[in-house]
C-alpha cells in the first residue's frame, strides 16, 4: 500500500491518499480544506471511496471539491452524519468563516466494523472523546486515527461534543491495545507509533496498567 500525505488549509490538517498498487484503487481518508493539492494527485486515480474520520471543518472542507472529481462514496460514523450538513455542527459555523454544507455520507460506519475498500482490509475502530463520532481506521500496522492521538499529544476537548474522560477511554481501550509497533496517522503534524506515545506523550503515560 502506498501512502501519501497532504498537509492542507490554514489548519495544516493531514489528508491520506491510499493507494493499492495491486488492483490500481485508491482511498481518501479526510479531504481537509483547500484540497487543491489532494485534487491533483488524485486525478490519475481510481479512488473508490472518501472515509472521515470526524466530520470537523477542517476535516471536510474539500469534500465536496473531491466527491465531485471523483464521484466516490463518503463513510461517516452516524454520530457525526448531521454534522455534514449543519455549519453549526461541523464548527464552520461555530468559527465564523464560510460556511460548509455537504450532502450526507452513503455509508455510516459501526465499532469494530471490517471494510473491504480498493482490495485492502480495513478495520474500524470508535475512538470518540475529540468528537462523539470520532473513527480510527486500522489497516495491517497502519492506524489512520484522526484527532484522537497525536505525536506526543492529545485531541483537543473544548469543542462541542468533546470530553476528555471520553478521549482518554479511546486512547485507552482501542488505540493502546494496538500492537506497539503499529504507526498512528494524526490527523494534525508528524506520524507516530503506539510504542512511542505509551513512552513519551505526557498526556497519556499515566493511563498504562
Amino acid at each position: 500500500m502506498k501512502i501519501r500525505a497532504f498537509s492542507l488549509g490554514s489548519f495544516q490538517t493531514n489528508a491520506y491518499l491510499l493507494t493499492n498498487e495491486q488492483t490500481g484503487e485508491s482511498i481518501v481518508i479526510d479531504p481537509g480544506m483547500d484540497p487543491q493539492p489532494l485534487l491533483e494527485a488524485v486525478s490519475d486515480e481510481h479512488v473508490s471511496a472518501i472515509l472521515l474520520t470526524h466530520a470537523h471543518l477542517d476535516h471536510i472542507g474539500g469534500l465536496n471539491e473531491l466527491r465531485n472529481r471523483t464521484k466516490a462514496p463518503v463513510y461517516i460514523h452516524p454520530q457525526e452524519q448531521s454534522w455534514l450538513t449543519d455549519p453549526n455542527l461541523n464548527g464552520s459555523g461555530y468559527f465564523g468563516l464560510d460556511p460548509i454544507i455537504c450532502e450526507p455520507a452513503e455509508h455510516e460506519l459501526a465499532d469494530h466494523q471490517l471494510l473491504s475498500i480498493a482490495g485492502l482490509q480495513i478495520r474500524v475502530l470508535h475512538t470518540p472523546g475529540h468528537s462523539p463520532g470520532s473513527c480510527s481506521f486500522v489497516i495491517g500496522q497502519h492506524c489512520f486515527g484522526g484527532d484522537v492521538l497525536f505525536a506526543q499529544s492529545i485531541g483537543r476537548t473544548d469543542l462541542p461534543g468533546g470530553n476528555f474522560e471520553t478521549l482518554m477511554i479511546s486512547i485507552q481501550d482501542k488505540l493502546f491495545e494496538l500492537d506497539d509497533d503499529t504507526i498512528i496517522y494524526p490527523g494534525h503534524g508528524p506520524k507516530t507509533t503506539i510504542e512511542a506515545e505509551k513512552m513519551y506523550n505526557p498526556f497519556v503515560t499515566g493511563l498504562l496498567r
